[in-house]
């Protein structure tokens, strides 16, 4: 029949036919001779076989129907395959036909349509050949009639060619034998393609007439499967390809063909799913499609489990790709299972000789997996200290070699995951050594460390951190933009953090070096250098992590500047830097961005928080810097301005409090003022005043205080920044006498006096130290003050006015100078 059809083309002679048709695979001789031609070869074709495809396209471009159409095409593929044409001939091939054909093709062969007169295999065989060579130009992939495909192949790998319900129906009526269908043939009936260019239509009648079964059992030849694979993997290689892929449904239709083993699934299937699992849909894939998603896991960490040791290694490269995102969905019991075999597989790997390849791709995934579940199921104490002892060695292999040493690309790669597995185990141990004063523990179950093994794995973990710093000293302006600096430095800052007392000097002699960088990235406001590379490879969504910046690099660093500005050594190192302005520069700039959102969308940053208790520091323990360095008038200004705003955003209390602290100790700092201060401190006052008198409240009936509900979610964070404002409020009342009257016209003090007598006790006995010292300074500021608390001390009741005995003290020495006074008198 296919001879036939192709007969009824008059464009083109037999002859030409048969010079197109002849064996591929020409003898020794003729291969040779054609291979010594001196004509030209377009497309790997001589002279002669150019100028027969030359009339095969005239043909194309010139034919009255469909048979035309498709012995032209048969042709032309035959004489050159269709992922070889150039992009010339692709244009003109598509001019020709354009997608509306090869759609057809494909719908008719899956429709099983009888008046084709051509094979179904045929019909698939061409259909997906053009269009595996029309996508290999990336302007046709991305072509909406192309994408109308997708669906269509997607349902040919996943279960070949699917039978149509209709057909199947008329012939269970007619025959006692049912044959069985593909599960998934009904998915794969597909509405007509809208066209840009219609073919025209010809007895053979493609995509119409009545529909045919074709046999259910068929297996997909595999160079229809591999054009199929063609397009998709085209796809899948443009910016928005995996968009495209993934809302047509290609996750689950792959993971299925993978599953039931369909042709060229695990060559090329998995491959195509490791790619689009790496890309910026990746969270997306797994919140769309968890259940397919882990099982396709689960059969890959049982076919791991079962390999020999050379294949392990060689799949512990890929694995990673198949792993869920970490911080998605609260974890399975099937998902503990899967990580669990891994695990159990690495272990012996682990344990073995490996070459530094080889070493490299199993740290990468044991990096992996504690990303995902932490140690618990890594295996017993020993092992997880062998993998970090492993991850040790690596790092100081890598790094401490001579000045000018430049490490590969896949070193980098595998130092990069050391570094993570590092960060998880200082976590462990740093917690054990805060557990050091319980001899009633001596053995506490984090990752199953015992306080020796703890001990020994902060040892190698320093001898690591050592090299890292070395390698960073290393470090010149011309490589602050290489990620491989960036991942180092983070790591550092992971270290930094924990608040360890290790290697104070190596890292006060480095502070230069990471303040300069941190700087050097915050100037990079255009998405240049790291912050361009970042952006090209993130592989979360926009809308979840947002731009990559370069504030990024200052809030890895902030903990342990919180840290390090708490100690004298470090601090005037980091004065000497100017590091409060870059910390002053962050919260204006964060505050900017913060006053932007309202209600719902305010979202909390705990970076800003902690860039308040680094500046904190610097202003609890260097008065005379304050006062001098312009950036803290800077800073005075912002707090303000932002807590009267803030009053209103219970959201961020924890921020609110943190400014209004920053804010009175800043103030208390500052020359005594006769009269009263100007609009803009008597309203920062006046906010201050009304937030902290927020914090508590009395239980009636109860004779209690407690935290109010405003404050109570967030008291363990701020309850010491609570009672540090008041501490710092009493300092404000030493200096500038003229608070203690907004402290009464406000009625803050009325409102902590009818606290006090209401209640036997405070929340906790540090809370009404801090309100006693605070009454004190008022007390001896403020004469109207001073009345009004005498008023209320002189009520016989066992309140929480009266357990306060430095403000009684105060008072009592006061009514006897002024009884003196008046004595004189």
């Amino acid at each position: 029949m296919l001879t036939l059809r192709m007969a009824e083309t008059e464009s083109l002679s037999g002859s030409e036919q048969n010079s197109i048709q002849q064996d591929p695979n020409q003898d020794e001789a003729s291969g040779a001779a054609e291979t010594s031609s001196p004509v030209a070869e377009t497309n790997g074709l001589s002279a002669a076989q150019q100028d027969v495809l030359e009339r095969c396209l005239h043909a194309l471009t010139h034919a009255k129907n469909d048979s035309q159409v498709l012995a032209a095409l048969l042709l032309i593929t035959r004489l050159c395959p269709a992922n070889q044409l150039d992009r010339v001939t692709l244009h003109r091939v598509f001019e020709a036909v354009g997608f509306n054909l090869p759609a057809r093709l494909l719908v008719t062969a899956i429709r099983g349509s009888e008046s084709s007169g051509l094979p179904p295999e045929e019909l698939l065989s061409l259909g997906t050949a053009l269009l595996a060579a029309l996508s290999t130009d990336p302007d046709m992939a991305t072509h909406p009639q192309l994408l109308s495909t997708i669906p269509l192949l997607l349902g040919l790998l996943e279960g070949g060619a699917p039978v149509s319900q209709k057909r199947a129906q008329r012939d269970t009526a007619a025959s006692p034998t049912t044959e069985k269908t593909h599960p998934g043939a009904a998915s794969h009936h597909t509405s007509k393609s809208t066209s840009g260019k219609e073919a025209p239509t010809s007895p053979s009648g493609l995509g119409d007439g009545d529909e045919a079964v074709q046999p259910p059992t068929s297996i997909l030849d595999e160079a229809v499967a591999s054009d199929c694979y063609q397009v998709l993997n085209s796809l899948c290689a443009l910016p928005r390809g995996p968009d495209q892929l993934l809302s047509r449904g290609a996750v689950p239709a792959l993971c299925r063909a993978v599953s039931q083993k369909q042709t060229l699934s695990c060559e090329k299937g998995l491959p195509l799913l490791a790619h689009l699992l790496s890309s910026s849909v990746r969270h997306r894939a797994w919140n769309k499609h968890p259940s397919e998603l882990l099982s396709l896991l689960d059969r890959i960490s049982q076919n791991f489990s079962q390999m020999s040791d050379p294949n392990h290694l060689e799949m512990c490269a890929q694995i990673p790709q198949f792993l869920p995102p970490t911080g998605g969905e609260p974890q399975t019991q099937e998902l503990r299972d899967v990580v669990g075999r891994l695990w159990a597989t690495l272990r012996p790997v682990v344990q073995g000789r490996l070459g530094s390849e080889q070493l490299g791709h199993v740290l990468v995934l044991s990096a992996c997996l504690l990303d995902l579940c932490g140690w618990d199921p890594a295996g017993p104490p020993k092992f997880c200290c062998l993998l970090v002892n492993r991850a040790c060695v690596e790092v100081r292999m890598a790094l401490e070699e001579p000045p000018g040493t430049k490490l590969s690309a896949q070193q980098q790669h595998t130092v990069t995951a050391c570094y993570r597995i590092l960060e998880s185990a200082m976590e462990q141990a740093c917690n054990m050594g805060d557990s050091t004063d319980s001899p009633a523990q001596p053995e506490v179950t984090i990752a199953g460390l015992s306080l020796q093994q703890s001990r020994q794995v902060l040892g190698v973990l320093e001898e690591a951190f050592s090299a890292i710093i070395y390698y960073l000293q290393q470090v010149d302006l011309s490589r602050y933009d290489d990620p491989f600096v960036f991942a180092t430095f983070r790591a550092l800052c992971a270290w930094l953090a924990e608040e360890t007392s290790c290697l104070k000097e190596e890292i006060m002699a480095l502070l230069p070096f990471l303040i300069g960088y941190t700087k050097h990235h915050l100037r990079d406001k255009k998405g240049k250098g790291l912050a361009d590379w970042m952006s090209k490879m993130a592989v979360t969504d926009g809308s979840q992590a947002g731009t990559w910046t370069g504030e990024h690099v200052l809030r890895y660093l902030l903990p342990a500047l919180c840290h390090l500005s708490a100690e004298e050594g470090p601090r005037k190192v980091l004065l000497s830097l100017d590091t409060p302005a870059v910390l002053v520069d962050f919260l204006v700039h964060g505050w900017g961005v913060l006053k932007t959102q309202s209600g719902k969308t305010v979202n909390r940053d705990p970076s800003l928080e902690t860039a308040c208790s680094a500046l904190l520091n610097f202003v609890v323990t260097e008065p005379e810097r304050v006062r001098t360095d312009a950036c803290f008038a800077s800073l005075d200004a912002l707090l303000s301005e932002a807590l009267p705003s803030l009053l209103y955003k219970s959201r961020l209390l924890v921020l609110t409090a943190n400014f209004c602290t920053l804010g009175l100790m800043i103030n208390r700092l500052k020359p005594t003022l006769i009269g009263l201060g100007n609009s803009s401190q008597q309203l920062f006052f006046s906010s201050a005043l009304r937030f902290l008198r927020g914090a508590l409240q009395a239980v009636e009936g109860e004779g209690q205080v407690q935290v109010s509900p405003l404050w109570a979610p967030w008291w363990e964070e701020a309850c010491e920044l609570w009672r540090l404002s008041l501490q710092a409020l009493g300092g404000c009342v030493n200096t500038q006498p003229w608070i203690a009257t907004i402290i009464r016209e406000e009625g803050w003090l009325q409102n902590i006096l009818s606290l006090l007598e209401s209640s036997c006790g405070l929340p906790d006995p540090h809370s009404q130290e801090a309100l006693e010292e605070a009454l004190c300074a008022i007390a001896q500021k403020c004469s109207f003050c001073r009345q009004d608390i005498s008023i209320s001390m002189k009520r016989e009741t066992a309140d929480s006015l009266h357990c306060m005995p430095q403000l009684r003290k105060i008072l009592m020495s006061q009514d006897h100078e002024l009884w003196g006074n008046n004595s004189n008198i």
